[in-house]
């Protein structure tokens, strides 16, 4: 039974399963026509070819709408485990920051590397940050029109 404190996933509901129940039920017409058609005559007319478009048509809109349907289910659940997972690192990440003066079992996520560390790190040195470049534009715009030149 579902855990009653955690919201549902969403799951494609009765829109969805009402539309591949309509297809559903259209193929299955299509199917009774050319089955009493082909069973009454002996020659194939107009009609045949019509109901044996309708007949495939429609199963092929059910069968796609079926396997959609069902795409969208096995999202739904894999989006719900996914959304659990983080939810459940980000506590352990908050239960590691409580007992990181205890010594506790659980391991801390790294830091990200500090701002001084940021320039080793860069092969391309030679980019000016977002910062410097509005340096330039403070200072009534003379680089820029140091490099026009």
């Amino acid at each position: 039974m579902a855990d009653p404190s955690r919201p549902q996933p969403y799951q494609p509901g009765a829109v969805s399963l009402f539309f591949v129940a309509k297809a559903a039920v259209f193929a299955a017409a299509f199917w009774v026509w050319l089955l009493v058609l082909v069973l009454r005559t002996d020659s194939a007319t107009g009609l045949h070819v019509l109901a044996a478009t309708g007949t495939i048509t429609t199963t092929l809109v059910t069968v796609l709408l079926g396997a959609r349907m069902a795409l969208q289910h096995n999202a739904a659940i894999r989006h719900a485990e996914v959304k659990k997972l983080l939810v459940d690192i980000s506590w352990n990440a908050f239960a590691a920051a409580g007992n990181a003066e205890t010594g506790g079992k659980v391991v801390p996520f790294p830091a990200a590397p500090g701002d001084g560390e940021w320039g080793v790190q860069r092969l391309g040195a030679d980019r000016v940050s977002v910062l410097d470049r509005g340096a330039g534009e403070r200072n009534g715009g003379r680089d820029r029109a140091d490099r026009r030149r």
